[in-house]
């Protein structure tokens, strides 16, 4: 028979050598178990207390009263509805006062500066309401409209509206900047947005046009690209004269490259329009982006938003991502600085975003110095094709004496942006120019130079395109001489490339001038030459550029050796 265990008390079970201040006066015996629990010894668990300080009484808090008690109290649907009943007495008195803060920050425009507004997807300048004729302004109630229903990165600004129609607007100043227009951001401003670059991993596609090759090469790409890897893309190949050798156009390239002595993965000869070698700079991005973002960089106007597109078009086919992204895609336009900002596109499945970024803007190329409306100009649309001097066809007075004599005693104006003064050269001697149709050639006796360019410039000699233009305009302040040698009458000495037009072969034997009558030529010389041309801009010799038929005869391979054959990165088109 179980036995009911004995009755314990707490007093019984204390630690404490004395007797506790907080006993129960009243102490009853505790049973712990109940009768029919079993008898195994049961756990004690012991409880410690400290004494309890005496405390400042509080003052009672006042409950409100009910509004009635018994059969008349209020009920729980009553208590609901006088809830219910009073928020929407403090909304009525409240609503005058928020709609008074909201009409205050409706007044308040948003501001262009702030770097967490979002971006037109055209040229990435911040949206604002604030400047109607500054890059990203968007009327208020569109702007109001996409924000509340989330659709910001949709917009289109005002500027890129009218670039898109063929308005020439210029955004950017300082130096590197373009004259004629308002200017809302400098170059400078323009060239720190991509210094980061340098201390991220990603990979670059840079960008260079052939027309300008030396203009638009960005010989301190690693200012900004640090060491990240190089894909290197030449565009607009499609303007090089019709029976180019573009086997010969690629080694030339890539020897140029080299002495840049950049690390440069590959080469790609491409043409935005025609999309040729899209493709395979495609094939390279997704060898080599690696779960890296990709940036595509290169001087302004060099094609990059043109790129692109072409981009987006060759990935579509079988890129869904892609061909979602070719809806929103960044506005290509004639006007150098039509990119203002970075511009995220979403166009790769296997992750890395593609960023079109802002040009880097030149101080010495012509396009930072002719007016803003004369730079269409400066953009050859159709393939080139050179205009050589002396030419045979010509038929008045000054070319008889060319003929006899050459070009020595004669200068020759490339529109009103360049003068040649021509001092010591063969009378075989030939000057081929290529650049953009619309800037004449005209030849006058050097003496008579001076006064024929300030008698017809903005008149005859364009761009500048009108007096008014022409009154502001700088002049040919810079003045270069050049001593050209050349070792091989049967191909041509050099190029003479001005930076942002064009470039001059020069060919000092030429074989459409030799006659029977031509007297022996020694097969080493020397041309002497003086370029005029507007203050900042550059002149570069450089290795003739193999185009045109002739290329392919005269141009030469050079021998490599094993260690030039490893680093020597490959050319594709």
């Amino acid at each position: 028979m179980a036995l009911a265990p004995k009755p314990l008390s707490l007093s019984s079970l204390s630690p404490f050598p004395t007797p506790h201040p907080f006993q129960n006066p009243n102490p009853r015996p505790l049973l712990l178990f109940p009768k029919f629990h079993s008898p195994k010894q049961p756990t004690i668990i012991i409880c410690n207390s400290t004494p309890l300080q005496p405390q400042t009484p509080t003052p009672p808090i006042s409950t409100p009263e009910p509004d009635g008690s018994g059969p008349s109290a209020p009920t729980r649907g009553d208590i609901f509805l006088q809830r219910h009943q009073s928020t929407a007495a403090s909304s009525t008195v409240l609503a005058p006062i928020k709609k008074k803060k909201k009409n205050k920050s409706e007044e308040k425009a948003l501001k262009p500066s702030s770097s967490t507004a979002p971006s037109c997807y055209g040229c990435g300048a911040p949206l604002h309401t604030s400047e109607s004729d500054s890059p990203g302004y968007v009327e208020p109630e569109v702007y109001n409209l996409k924000k509340k229903h989330k659709q910001l990165r949709t917009v289109l600004c005002g500027r890129c509206r009218l670039l898109s129609h063929g308005h020439m607007i210029t955004a950017v100043g300082g130096n590197g900047g373009y004259p004629g227009g308002k200017q809302f951001v400098t170059a400078e401003e323009l060239r720190e947005k991509l210094s980061h670059l340098r201390h991220e991993n990603v990979l670059i596609v840079k960008l260079v046009d052939i027309v300008d090759f030396n203009g638009s090469f960005l010989a301190r790409i690693r200012d900004l690209a640090g060491a990240n890897p190089i894909i290197l893309v030449i565009t607009k190949v499609d303007l090089l004269p019709k029976g180019t050798d573009f086997n010969c156009v690629g080694d030339w390239v890539v020897e140029a490259t080299m002495k840049k002595k950049l690390n440069v993965l590959s080469v790609h000869l491409t043409s935005s329009k025609s999309l040729v070698g899209i493709t395979g700079v495609i094939s390279e991005i997704q060898r080599e982006k690696k779960g890296r973002d990709i940036y595509i960089l290169g001087s302004a106007n060099v094609g990059k938003s043109a790129f692109i597109n072409a981009l987006l078009k060759m990935l579509s086919y079988k890129d869904p991502v892609a061909a979602a992204a070719r809806k929103y895609k960044p506005i290509q336009s004639a006007v150098p600085g039509t990119t203002l900002g970075p511009i995220q596109i979403e166009a790769f499945l296997g992750g890395g975003k593609l960023f079109d970024t802002p040009g880097v803007h030149l101080h010495h190329r012509q396009a930072a110095v002719v007016h803003s409306e004369d730079l269409p100009v400066l953009a050859p649309r159709s393939r080139l094709r050179g205009q050589s001097f002396p030419n045979p066809q010509l038929d008045n007075s000054i070319a008889d004496k060319i003929r006899t004599n050459g070009l020595a005693g004669f200068s020759i104006f490339w529109g009103g942006l360049v003068r040649i003064d021509f001092i010591k050269v063969l009378p075989e001697t030939s000057f081929t120019f290529y650049g953009p149709k619309a800037l004449q050639l005209h030849v006058v006796p050097t003496e008579e130079a001076d006064e024929f360019y300030r008698k017809e410039v903005g008149i005859l000699l364009t761009p500048p395109t009108d007096i008014q233009k022409a009154e502001s305009w700088m002049g040919l302040e810079s003045k270069r001489e050049l001593q050209l040698e050349y070792q091989d009458i049967d191909r041509p000495a050099c190029d003479v490339a001005i930076s942002g037009l064009g470039w001059i072969s020069v060919e000092p034997f030429s074989k459409s001038l030799r006659s029977s009558e031509s007297s022996a030529v020694e097969a080493t010389g020397e041309i002497a030459l003086t370029v005029h041309v507007p203050k900042p801009v550059e002149i570069f010799i450089r290795s003739p550029l193999p185009v045109g038929n002739d290329g392919a005869e005269w141009y030469e391979y050079r021998d490599l050796t094993e260690m030039e054959q490893e680093v020597r990165p490959k050319w594709y088109f």
